[in-house]
């Protein structure tokens, strides 16, 4: 398997998944300001969009999306429960955290990379995401991690997303829970040999 990857973006979550799983894959470098691959191959003729992560299977087959790249990974490794069973109630509820990591935090965070972006609109999303940051606080009662006990790829993502926070001044200060799970995702090896190999510890 290939992953297309940029480092510090959304492909870190994926790029976590596959070592969790401890599946044999190579990286490949995709920069989103260029677009070119290291060999001069133009991103665009691999995937139209333009955005990591992109999945190519070793078949050639090409998919994209983190959230449905970081599913299909786990479930190829069904002993490590990074996802529950197909069809069961849990698998749903990872979804539904999938889902709302994507839309209601990830997409969030968009604007506030735009340099063009007007800084009274930055202050609109950066109130949402606090919002947004304080009922996942609330959610984490009690848990270790999002789905409760069980370590899974949403946790990956939320970790993933959440890196974003300081950078762009979303203060958590005041969410102990939001706070706790981001050093105990940190603190796993997977998440640990990722960052480096990104660049992105120390």
């Amino acid at each position: 398997m290939k992953l297309y990857y940029s480092p510090a973006s959304c492909s870190l979550s994926p790029h976590i998944v596959l070592r969790e799983a401890g599946l044999a894959f190579e990286p490949v470098l995709a920069p989103t300001k260029t677009h070119k691959l290291s060999d001069g191959t133009d991103y665009y003729t691999i995937n139209p969009l333009g955005y990591v992560p992109l999945l190519e299977l070793d078949d050639g087959t090409r998919l994209r999306e983190g959230p449905a790249i970081v599913q299909y990974i786990a479930d190829q490794v069904p002993a490590k429960n990074l996802v529950p069973a197909n069809g069961t109630l849990q698998r749903y509820r990872l979804q539904g955290w999938l889902t709302f990591i994507g839309t209601e935090l990830h997409k969030t965070f968009s604007p506030l990379f735009n340099p063009a972006m007007p800084e009274e609109a930055k202050s609109i999303f950066r109130s949402r995401l606090a919002s947004r940051y304080a009922w996942v606080n609330g959610e984490l009662e009690g848990k270790d991690y999002l789905m409760g006990d069980n370590f899974s790829v949403a946790d990956v993502y939320f970790f993933v997303v959440t890196r974003w926070a300081k950078p762009m001044q979303i203060d958590l200060s005041n969410l102990p829970r939001v706070l706790a799970h981001h050093e105990r995702v940190l603190a796993r090896p997977a998440v640990q040999e990722a960052l480096k190999f990104e660049g992105l510890l120390g």
